[in-house]
């Protein structure tokens, strides 16, 4: 259900955009509204499920998508996953719920010191797994860094950037779904705010 500030002629990405901004802008100023997490909103959703956005995000245990965006049970599609990568077990997650259950906003989530990102930038062995994953992250921090002592999180914002591009790249699904957008983002664990990201910065 769009917020009601939101003009009737915005399509469906815009108005679930605004939702998560209205939402977040509560969880910064401690007044979340703890709505749809009750025993008749399980009732409701018992025979299936509509959210309204995709969060792929971090599974960093201090990244809660449900609250930093103030939403109850069913309205967000959450896939969770160290460094918030593009891999293929995330993107079939990401396209059951785009094509089957026709979600049209998906946010790539990141979050200032990410330890997987961290953990690419470290270089090194470790091990089977985690090399695989991290993979994924080394294209966020082959260009050279700006001055200064944020190369962590400047490299955060770009592993987010380039995920969304992935997610395009490697997705006929997503490529081809219309109205669907997706935006990259990242969290601020001092604060709560999340912050937008232009796609074409990376």
């Amino acid at each position: 259900m769009p917020s009601k500030n939101t003009p009737p002629n915005q399509n469906p990405a815009a108005q679930s955009l605004q939702r998560l901004e209205e939402g977040n802008v509560k969880f910064v100023t401690d007044e979340l509204s703890h709505h749809l997490q009750d025993t008749s909103r399980r009732a409701e959703l018992e025979n299936g499920q509509s959210p309204w956005a995709i969060i792929l995000t971090c599974a960093d245990s201090r990244v809660v998508p449900e609250l930093i965006f103030d939403t109850g049970i069913g309205e967000l599609f959450v896939v969770r996953v160290a460094g918030n990568v593009a891999n293929t077990s995330t993107l079939a997650s990401i396209e059951y719920a785009v094509h089957n259950l026709g979600v049209k906003l998906i946010i790539v989530l990141g979050h200032e010191g990410c330890g997987a990102v961290k953990a690419a930038m470290d270089g090194g062995d470790l091990g089977e797994n985690l090399n695989h994953l991290l993979a994924h992250i080394k294209p966020a921090i082959e260009k050279p860094f700006k001055q200064g002592n944020g190369q962590v999180n400047e490299a955060v914002e770009r592993n987010a950037i380039n995920s969304a591009h992935q997610l395009l790249d490697r997705s006929e699904i997503i490529r081809n779904a219309e109205q669907l957008e997706i935006v990259p983002a990242i969290y601020r664990l001092a604060t709560g705010k999340v912050e937008y990201l232009s796609s074409q910065s990376a």
